[in-house]
């Protein structure tokens, strides 16, 4: 299905910094994350778990999806959504290939 320029437009694509990764309280595939975008910080639920620890996250520059509407996942807010690749051993971060400053946004 295409979409128009118009609502890819809406999207806010940022890069992100992350600043702290905590193991989800109630679920086993889930990571809690801090993410820096410059202006703000944001809070984030990633089912990422399976292929990343949270020391390899500190300090990572991430793609993140700034503006979607928070959504309560096992009990804690998420204000918005990495973007990452699936894959047959699990999810795979998108990341800058170059040094990018949190909050840049990705066009």
């Amino acid at each position: 299905m295409n979409i128009p320029f118009e609502e890819f437009a809406k999207l806010d694509l940022r890069i992100g910094v992350v600043k702290e990764a905590e193991i989800h309280p109630s679920a086993d595939r889930l990571y809690v994350l801090k993410v820096d975008l410059g202006d703000k910080e944001l809070q984030l639920v990633a089912g990422i778990r399976k292929t990343y620890f949270p020391e390899e996250l500190l300090g990572r520059r991430i793609v993140v999806l700034a503006n979607l509407e928070p959504k309560l996942l096992r009990g804690i807010e998420s204000q918005g959504m990495l973007l990452a690749a699936s894959t047959e051993s699990g999810p795979v971060l998108l990341s800058p290939d170059k040094e990018t400053p949190a909050g840049s946004r990705v066009k």
